[in-house]
Formats: C-alpha cells, structure tokens, sequence
C-alpha cells in the first residue's frame, strides 16, 4: 500500500500543496516547525479520521483560512492498494458563529461515513511522543489498541461504538438509582449490552496483543543486542485486584456480565461502571521487571519502537497488505545499533515516510535509495 499523490488545502501551515509521492523511502527534511508533522498527521488523518495529536480539530484549519466567510481544511489522497487505487477526501468546515467542526469523508467521489473509511487505508505512526504508550496512562494505551484494531476490523470499530454508546447510557442511569429516581432492575438490560458488546472488544485486544507479543519477542531483542527481552500482555478489567486469566471467546459474554453484577453495589455508589474493556491496560515488562515503571526512558523508547514494528507486521498478516510506514523525527531519538535495525526492518514494497531535522543520522548508502524532499514553511519541493 502507498499514497501516490497527497493533496492539502488550508491544512495547518498548508495552505496549498500537491505533491507525488513515490514508492520506497521518502526523507522529509527541514527545520522545525516547518510542516514535516503536519504533512504525515494529514495521512493519518485520511487512514484512521482522526489526527494523532490531541490537539482540537479545529486546529486542523490554515490561520489564514479564517478570513473566509466559511473556514475549512481538505485533504485528499489517492492511494494503491494490493488490488485497487482509491481516492479518500476528508473536509473540516467551521460551523457557524466558530462552533464545531463538521467533517465530511468520501471515497472515490462518494459520501462515507467515518466508520467506513477507517481501514480503506492502513498506516502505522511512530514519533518520539509514543514512549507515552509505555510510560503514559491506561487510556493512551487503549486508544493505542482501539485504532490497530478498526484498521484490520470493521466490526470491531462498530463494537467499540456501540458499547461506548451503551456505557453512556448505564453511567447516567446508575447515577439515577444512585440519587433514588430509578430502581436497580433497570440495570439488567443494559449489564447484558455491556456484557455482549464488551466480550467482543475483549477478545480482539486479546487475540491482537498475543500476536504483537509474538512479533516482538523477535523485534525487540535486535533492538538491544539481545540484551533484554520484552514482554507485552493484555490486562483486561473484570473486576478484580490482581489479572486472571481469560476464559475462552465463548464464555466471554457470561463471565463479563458476572464481573458487572459481581461490581453493581460499588458502582451503584460512585455513579460509574467500574468493569469492562473501558478500563483495561497493556502492561510491559523488560526482563521481567515493569518497563512502564521501573523502565528507563531508553527502555521505554525500545518498547514503544518494537511495539509499533509488530504492529506494522500485525497489519501486514491481517490484511494482506504493507501499512504505509511514518516515522516522525524517530533517528534522532535512537542510538546507532537502534538505527541500524530500524533501517533494516524495512520491507522492499513497503512505503516508508521519515522526517528529520537533518540527515546525519542516516547511512549515506540508505540515503542514496530514497527520494529526499526539502519542507519549509508549508512548501515541499524535491531536494537537488
């Protein structure tokens, strides 16, 4: 899978940009703050709607754009697939007055909903913000989960909708039993809801982290001249203080709905649902001994690097095709074997988009293969 041609109007600090790309290895190099993030969050964006900052999606719109009566960002991108080209457009309008964001998808010239663009194109995002994925909460690591997931599974995506959907509504009715304006029976449908809808999200986080724990057992130890070993396990919440193990996918939906009830006088009380994958984590440990914890940066940096190459071969096993591959300013942040091994890990067909501030950190030889291209204040042209 590779984006041939990526178009930006009024994204970010570009205000207008039609650019090629072109297979194999492309360096973006320029000074900071110059467009290079920008430009790999605008694909991400077109993979998965959503940026991977946690900035506001109105932030997505050119400054300059807001002189317009009607404010807006477009992104569109064409993209060849193992057996087919696509063309994905996404457009953010201002609402009126400056409140909200309306975003519209389209694939291939016709209106889509989100839900089923993500997955139509696959990408993997590596920047020097992701050793959060280790040392960061529970709910950075979720999310983490939620968006390798709906791009390999689309029922997985409307599971996880519907049970957020779900979680909503029994929140706000187990705070109405708790103030005394519904009774507790009221609670059995939506425990079930919660309990058929959760098994399904629990299931697939399980079956996705035992495989990128199989691929980083190979990962990993290359990183750090087989040194230390990582290891990655999913931590579902059900309920109880220490992690058990999980029953088969059959018995899921009733052993998940017993952790509910099991809970439903504590959670009656505080007003929350307390068991379910909305409280689950990952949890890694590097010989043993909790990286997310004890870990040095180091470690956590090689964890969160490993653990993004098993996702990129995790994407590649379930869909049948190489994610586009962005490493922002990652080089920089690795020591020499590190880059060494990154570089290495590169599959031939796959397309890879690296930025960096200069290019020292990179072979000559490797240089010598890719397409280099000069960014600077939201302009892109092909390095001379």
């Amino acid at each position: 899978m590779r984006c041939e041609h990526l178009g930006l109007t009024n994204f970010r600090n570009y205000a207008r940009l039609e650019l090629d790309l072109p297979p194999g290895v492309t360096v973006l190099q320029g000074d900071n703050a110059q467009g290079k993030t920008n430009f790999l969050d605008a694909i991400h964006i077109v993979a998965t709607t959503r940026s991977a900052r946690s900035a506001p999606e109105r932030e997505w719109i050119n400054w300059l754009a807001f002189e317009d009566p009607l404010p807006y960002t477009r992104i569109v991108a064409k993209v060849r697939r193992a057996a087919s080209v696509i063309q994905i457009e996404m457009t953010a309008t201002l609402g009126e007055n400056g409140n909200g964001i309306t975003k519209r998808m389209k694939i291939n010239g016709a209106p889509r909903r989100s839900v089923d663009v993500i997955g139509q194109v696959t990408v993997v995002l590596f920047s020097p913000l992701d050793i959060d994925l280790v040392a960061g909460s529970p709910s950075q690591r979720r999310r983490y989960l939620d968006i390798m997931n709906a791009q390999v599974d689309a029922k997985y995506l409307r599971s996880l909708q519907q049970y957020n959907r779900v979680l909503l509504q029994r929140n706000s009715l187990l705070r109405l039993v708790r103030d005394r304006q519904a009774k507790p029976d009221q609670l059995a449908y939506w425990d079930l809801q919660l309990a058929d809808l959760g098994a399904y999200v629990v299931d697939r986080r399980r079956d996705a982290v035992e495989a990128l724990n199989t691929l980083a057992q190979d990962i990993h130890p290359a990183l750090t001249g087989r040194q230390e070993f990582l290891h990655v396990a999913y931590r579902p919440n059900f309920g109880g203080d220490t992690p058990e193990p999980l029953p088969s996918r059959a018995d899921l939906p009733t052993r998940l709905l017993a952790a509910i009830q099991t809970a439903r006088a504590r959670e009656i009380a505080q007003g929350v649902s307390l068991v379910g994958p909305h409280r689950d984590d990952l949890q890694f440990t590097t010989d043993g001994i909790d990286t997310t914890v004890y870990g040095s940066r180091g470690q956590q940096r090689t964890a969160a690097l490993a653990l993004k190459l098993a996702e990129a071969q995790f994407i590649r096993e379930r869909t049948g095709d190489s994610p586009i591959l962005l490493l922002d300013d990652v080089m920089s942040e690795l020591d020499s074997r590190r880059r060494r091994q990154l570089l290495s890990s590169i599959r031939p067909e796959q397309q890879v988009i690296f930025t960096a501030t200069d290019l020292e950190d990179f072979d000559p030889s490797f240089l010598a293969r890719a397409t280099i291209l000069r960014v600077k204040s939201g302009r892109i042209e092909k390095a001379h």
